[in-house]
């Protein structure tokens, strides 16, 4: 009877480490890409010259504004 118990906890345990790491990752990574953007202003002007358009700055940050907004809706 204790050998099933045992078992039990185990199972419980191992759940509940899992849950707990992947929120903790989860958070880890929300906090990473929000300080470390993937694409900054200079990215998006050297995109934007590629697509033969001439950035102006204040569609730069037009652009960067409503990527920030999509990031903090998700």
């Amino acid at each position: 009877m204790s050998t099933i118990w045992v078992v039990l906890i185990a199972i419980a345990c191992l759940i509940a480490g899992v849950a707990l790491g992947f929120f903790i990752a989860r958070k880890y990574m929300m906090n990473y890409l929000k300080k470390n953007p993937p694409i900054n202003e200079q990215m998006l002007r050297t995109m934007m010259m590629q697509m033969g358009q001439k950035p102006s700055q204040k569609k730069i940050k037009q652009m960067m504004r409503s990527m920030n907004n999509q990031m903090d809706n998700k």
